[in-house]
């Protein structure tokens, strides 16, 4: 009997013991296939990315490219105070030939000794009117040829347009865009001319703001001045490319600049409340990235997270060199249109509010 019961339970136990193996390799096999499963799901969502990828590598335009500072000259209009002079500092550091270009002499000295006496580096300058091309062309002449351009000169008057003098009107158009004309129409030639003989790449810079991505109560005349370097920039790199010069445009937000305080005190009040959430930056902060962006050869320099996402929401048909920027707008634009409305929903309640308190007041 203890023969046959020690058989029955050996039995038993070997029985049991496949069925356990049977059953952890079933579990097993059952895992690794979820495993696979979920690889493979991973794979079919994240394809059409990589995909995507791949095609925007092929196909931005215009290519990658860097400038280089050091040893060249670099032409700064507005350089004798705020971003500009910030921007001649910056590039003088890094090995730059610079020149200064403002309307006041006297500012300029200024700013030529501040630059001096911060790096060690003396700095050309020239007083121009940048309203005036005869006077452009004469300042240019008398230096050497530009291989950087950074037209950062600037004027604004808020008021809204009923109330505003088209005397203002038409000085800010003037300054604002057609002494960028003048500037670049002036240097042109000897770029092209000191690009192809250098055999490196040159690069025109231009600062518009971000009331030049979208339009703000108060601003009418200012963002039209504004919005119309947009317009600028995108046509002419398409007619310098092949002249391996290079156009980088500029959207700084409101920075603490000398200009700045005389504009508070003509905003309307509507103005203030609408522009006042937007944050402020230092001039200095503005110049890094401005500096930054030429040296890459971006064409789009955002400043601050509120300018990222300006330039998401307002990309249209502009060129893009990074393929990874160019992926991050593709997906980002539909969201941020959202964001937009949501923020034209806030400015048109704050004017509506405020117009309601005037009529009760």
């Amino acid at each position: 009997m203890c023969v046959i019961s020690n058989l029955v339970l050996r039995q038993l136990c070997a029985g049991f013991y496949s069925t356990s193996t049977a059953v952890s390799l079933s579990l097993s096999l059952s895992l690794a296939g979820g495993s696979m499963a979920s690889l493979f799901f991973l794979f079919l969502l994240l394809l059409p990315f990589a995909i995507l990828l791949l095609v925007l590598a092929a196909i931005v335009r215009p290519r990658p490219v860097r400038i280089p500072l050091k040893g060249r000259h670099v032409l700064v209009t507005g350089g004798s105070s705020g971003i500009g002079l910030a921007l001649a500092l910056r590039a003088a550091a890094e090995g730059a030939r610079v020149t200064i270009l403002a309307r006041d002499p006297s500012r300029l000295q200024d700013a030529r000794d501040a630059i001096l006496l911060a790096t060690g580096v003396d700095v050309t300058i020239l007083a121009a009117d940048v309203r005036d091309p005869e006077a452009v062309c004469r300042a240019l002449e008398a230096a050497d040829p530009v291989d950087v351009l950074v037209c950062n000169h600037g004027v604004f008057l808020p008021q809204e347009l009923e109330r505003q003098s088209l005397e203002e009107v038409r000085f800010m158009v003037e300054v604002n865009l057609m002494g960028t004309f003048h500037l670049i129409k002036a240097s042109l030639p000897t770029m092209k001319q000191r690009a192809k003989e250098s055999g490196l790449p040159a690069s025109i810079a231009i600062v518009s703001s971000q009331a030049g991505q979208v339009g703000i109560y108060g601003y009418t005349a200012y963002s039209a001045s504004k919005f119309g370097l947009r317009g600028l920039a995108e046509a002419l790199q398409h007619e310098v490319i092949a002249d391996n010069i290079h156009i980088t445009l500029v959207f700084p937000p409101d920075t603490d600049t000398p200009g700045l305080a005389e504009e508070h005190k003509r905003r309307p009040e509507i103005t203030k409340v609408i522009a006042g959430s937007q944050g402020g930056m230092k001039a200095d902060d503005v110049a890094k990235k401005a500096l930054n962006g030429i040296k890459s050869g971006q064409f789009v320099v955002a400043c601050n997270f509120e300018g990222y996402l300006l330039h998401v929401a307002t990309v249209g048909l502009s060129p893009q060199r990074s393929y990874f920027m160019a992926f991050v707008e593709i997906l980002g634009v539909g969201f941020m249109r959202f964001v937009a409305l949501c923020y034209q929903w806030s400015w048109f309640t704050s004017i509506e509010k405020w117009h309601a308190k005037m009529k009760s007041s």
